[in-house]
C-alpha cells in the first residue's frame, strides 16, 4: 500500500495538568520528542501546527483549592503561567499554548456535547453513588478514601490505591469515608451521560488493529488488550461544581468529564490561534477536519486509552451527527482522525518512580533556575534516554557523564578544535579547499549518509537513535582530525592544512542543522559562531556550507563541564525529599478522643493461645483463628489481616491479646467471638499483640 502523502500535520502534546509543575517525565515523554518532531517538520519547509495548553478541570484542582483555602481559578492560574513560562524558557516550540478556562474552549466544549446529545449519540443512566450527607454533595473519585479491596491499604482513594496500583471505583473501598467532612457517605441515585463505547467497538477493532499495525508495540498492544475485552458505556458527565456545565435542562450540578472536556482543548486552542491569527493559519477546520492533514498525538502511555479510544469515537460521533444535520447531505468535512500516537513509556528517577504526591520529581522551573544555560543539556540527556519502548531511568550521574563525555569531550571538543585552529591559522577566516585525499572522502562519504539516517529514524519517531546519529557527525569529524593533524601538516604544507580545515568547518556547519531539531539553543549559538543566519535541511550532508573567504564569528565553548560539586546539590536536595518522606511516613497517627476510665473498663481484655490459624475459604481478607482462652471452650475469632501473613500457620502456639467482651459477628458464615489486637507499623505492616513471656491463656489485661 503506498503511503498517503498529506499536505500539512496538526501535532498535539498532551495538556498538562494545572496542578502543579512540570518534571522531568512529563518533559522526557511528551514534551521533548514532541518539540523534536515539530522542529524537524518546519526545518524541512513542511506545514505544521504544535497546539499545547493546560488541562484545568477536575478533581485534585478543587481537592488543591480546598486544602489551600483559595478558588479553583486562583489554582489553575498560578500553574499555568508556571508552565507556560517553563516551558518557553526550555524551548518547546508550541504555536499556541492556551488553556481549557478559556471562553473559546467551553463554548466549543459545551457545542460538542450538545450536538452528542440532540442525536441521541450519548446514553443516559441513572445509577448509585456516594453521597456525603454533610456537605449535601456526591463525591467525585478523589473525594473517597478508604481501604483497599485488594491489598487493605487504609488510606486508598476512590479511583486508585497508590499502594498496589490498582484501579478502584469509590464504591469498591472499604469503609469509605469523604474526604470533605469525614462521615460516612451513603448511596444515592444521581443521572448522567455516557458514551456508549460498545457500539464503536467493531469499528475501533478495524481502524486500530487492521489500519494501524505500525504504531508502536506499546500503544497497539494496549489499545488491543482494552478491545479484545467487552468495551462499556463511559460516563461524560460528573456531579461537580469546577468545570464547563453540561448544556442540558435538568443537569444542574453537573459538568463535563475532564477528559470529554480536555482532547477537546486541542481543537478549541486551535480554533482560537486562527481566529486570531486567520491570514496566517487559515480556518480551524483545515487543521482538524481537512482528509489532506496528518494528526499526530503525542502522549505518556497512560493516556493511550484517551486518545485512542475514547477521542477517536468522541470524533466519530460529532461526524455522525453533523451528517444527519447537514444541510449539504452529508458532504461536508469531518473530524479526521489521528494517524499516529506516539505514545513514550515512564521515566523513573534515580531508580524509583517518579511521584509528585512524594516530590520525588526534578521540576522544569527549578531546573531552569539551577542549571542557567543548560536546556539544551537536559534535553540531549532526557532524549537519549527516552523511554520509547520501556520505562528508563534518570540519575544525576548519567546527566553529568553524557554531558561531560559526550556534549563536552565529542560534540563540544570537535567544534572547539575546528573553530580555534582557524582562528589561529587563518583569522577566523574560511580557508579555500584544495585537492581531496581518500582520507578527506572517505570522512566525507561517512557524514553524507546523515541525512537520510536521521530523517528516516525521526519519521518513525525514533528520536533516541535519530540524536545518536547527529552525534555521529561529530565522532567522524573528531576521529578526522585527529587523524589529519593538522597542526602539524600546517608546518610543512599550508595548503593541505587549508583543505583539512575546510572539511571540519563544513562538518561544523552540518553539525548545527543536525542538532537543530534536538539542540536549539547550542544550534542558534553554533551558527552565531559561524555567523551563519540560518541553514536549510536540505543542506545537511553537503560540503558547501561555508564559502572560502567567509568570516568566522566569535569562539567559544558550546558546552562547559559539569564539576562533582553541582551534581551534588542535586543529590542532596533528592535526599533531602526522601528525608521529609520518610519523616512524614513514620509520623505517628494523631490520639483519638480521651476516654474515661469507667468506659476502659468496660473492655474486657485478655491472653489467647492460638491453637490453629487458617485462611478463611472465599475471603482474601480474613483469618479464622482458634483460641484457648482459658475456659476450657475455644473461641472462635475472625480478622481481617490475611493479607500480611502468607503462611498463618506460624502464628499457632502465639500467646495473643484479644477483646473478650467484643460483640459477636457473623461473617462468611463463621460467627466471630472477639476481636485481636494487633498493631500496624508505619511502613504498614502488621504485627499481632505478644506477651513477652507465657502468661496463662484467659488472663485479663489491665
Amino acid at each position: 500500500m503506498t503511503e498517503k502523502r498529506f499536505k500539512r500535520t496538526t501535532v498535539t502534546s498532551a495538556l498538562p495538568y494545572a496542578n502543579g509543575g512540570v518534571h522531568i517525565g512529563h518533559l522526557a515523554g511528551v514534551y521533548v520528542p514532541a518539540d523534536i518532531y515539530v522542529r524537524y517538520l518546519r526545518l524541512k519547509k513542511e506545514d505544521v501546527l504544535f497546539i499545547g495548553g493546560s488541562d484545568e478541570h477536575g478533581v485534585p484542582i478543587t481537592v488543591r483549592a480546598r486544602k489551600e483555602g483559595i478558588t479553583p481559578q486562583d489554582v489553575v492560574d498560578r500553574y499555568h503561567k508556571m508552565i507556560k513560562d517553563s516551558f518557553r524558557e526550555f524551548g518547546i516550540s508550541f504555536d499556541i499554548y492556551s488553556r481549557t478556562t478559556s471562553e473559546t474552549h467551553h463554548k466549543f466544549a459545551a457545542e460538542w456535547f450538545r450536538k452528542l446529545y440532540d442525536e441521541g449519540k450519548l446514553v443516559e443512566e441513572t445509577t448509585k453513588q456516594l453521597y456525603d450527607e454533610e456537605a449535601k454533595q456526591f463525591l467525585a473519585d478523589r473525594y473517597v478514601t478508604g481501604e483497599c479491596p485488594h491489598c487493605h491499604n487504609e488510606g486508598a482513594y476512590g479511583d486508585q490505591c497508590e499502594k498496589c496500583g490498582r484501579d478502584l471505583s469509590p464504591t469498591e473501598l472499604i469503609n469509605p469515608k469523604s474526604t470533605i467532612s469525614g462521615s460516612t457517605p451513603v448511596l444515592k441515585e444521581t443521572k448522567n451521560w455516557y458514551l456508549p463505547l460498545n457500539e464503536y467497538q467493531d469499528w475501533l477493532k478495524q481502524w486500530i488493529l487492521e489500519e494501524h499495525k505500525e504504531w508502536r508495540p506499546n500503544v497497539y498492544g494496549q489499545c488491543k488488550s482494552w478491545l479484545d475485552m467487552d468495551l462499556q458505556p463511559r460516563a461524560m458527565t460528573r456531579d461537580l461544581d469546577w468545570g464547563i456545565p453540561v448544556p442540558v435542562e435538568g443537569a444542574d450540578g453537573k459538568v463535563l468529564y475532564v477528559w470529554f472536556d480536555a482532547p477537546i482543548g486541542y481543537v478549541s486552542n486551535t480554533k482560537e490561534l486562527c481566529e486570531k491569527e486567520p491570514e496566517k493559519w487559515g480556518d480551524w477546520q483545515k487543521w482538524w477536519q481537512d482528509e489532506d492533514t496528518r494528526l499526530v498525538h503525542f502522549i505518556g502511555k497512560d493516556n493511550i486509552v484517551f486518545h485512542c479510544i475514547i477521542f477517536p469515537v468522541m470524533m466519530k460521533a460529532w461526524n455522525e451527527a453533523e451528517r444527519r444535520t447537514s444541510p449539504l447531505g452529508g458532504t461536508e468535512r469531518g473530524f479526521i482522525l489521528p494517524d499516529n500516537v506516539p505514545a513514550n513509556e515512564f521515566l523513573n528517577l534515580e531508580n524509583d518512580k517518579i511521584s509528585t504526591s512524594r516530590n520525588w520529581a526534578i521540576w522544569l522551573h527549578e531546573y531552569l533556575e539551577d542549571m542557567p544555560g543548560k536546556q539544551d543539556v537536559l534535553r540531549y540527556v532526557l532524549t537519549a534516554n527516552a523511554p520509547e519502548t520501556k520505562d528508563n531511568n534518570f540519575t544525576w550521574k548519567d546527566f553529568q557523564d553524557r554531558n561531560n563525555n559526550e556534549l563536552v569531550a565529542v560534540y563540544g571538543n570537535f567544534v572547539n578544535r575546528a573553530l580555534q585552529l582557524t582562528k589561529k591559522y587563518w583569522d577566523g577566516v574560511v580557508p579555500a579547499c584544495g585537492e581531496w585525499l581518500d582520507v578527506d572522502r572517505q570522512a566525507v562519504n561517512e557524514f553524507k549518509d546523515v541525512k537520510q539516517k536521521v530523517e528516516t529514524l525521526l519519521d518513525q519517531f525514533k528520536f533516541r537513535d535519530a540524536q545518536f546519529e547527529a552525534m555521529n557527525l561529530a565522532r567522524i569529524g573528531n576521529r578526522y582530525i585527529t587523524e589529519c593533524e593538522p597542526w602539524k601538516v600546517w608546518k610543512t604544507d599550508p595548503k593541505r592544512c587549508e583543505t583539512i580545515l575546510n572539511i571540519c568547518l563544513q562538518l561544523t556547519a552540518n553539525l548545527a542543522i543536525a542538532f537543530e531539531p534536538f539542540l536549539p539553543f547550542s544550534s542558534k549559538k553554533l551558527r552565531e559562531m559561524l555567523n551563519m543566519e540560518s541553514f536549510e535541511w536540505d543542506q545537511l550532508g553537503s560540503t558547501d556550507l561555508l564559502s572560502a573567504g567567509h568570516q568566522l564569528g566569535e569562539a567559544s565553548l558550546l558546552f562547559e563541564k559539569i564539576d562533582d560539586d553541582v551534581i551534588q546539590k542535586q543529590l542532596d536536595k533528592l535526599e533531602a525529599t526522601k528525608k521529609a518522606n520518610e519523616a512524614a511516613q513514620y509520623k505517628a497517627a494523631p490520639v483519638k478522643d480521651t476516654v474515661s476510665f469507667e468506659d476502659f473498663e468496660k473492655l474486657d481484655i485478655r491472653v489467647g493461645l492460638i491453637k490453629d490459624c487458617q485462611k478463611v475459604k472465599k475471603s482474601k481478607k480474613l483469618l479464622q483463628f482458634t483460641i484457648d482462652d482459658g475456659t476450657g471452650t475455644d473461641r472462635t475469632i475472625l480478622s481481617g489481616i490475611a493479607a500480611f501473613y502468607d503462611d498463618p500457620s506460624v502464628l499457632v502456639g502465639k500467646r495473643i491479646l484479644f477483646v473478650a467482651n467484643f460483640e459477636p459477628r457473623k461473617m462468611m458464615g463463621i460467627e466471630s467471638q472477639g476481636m485481636i489486637l494487633s498493631a500496624v507499623d508505619f511502613d504498614e505492616s502488621l504485627s499481632v499483640v505478644t506477651t513477652t513471656k507465657d502468661v496463662k491463656p484467659g488472663s485479663q489485661v489491665g
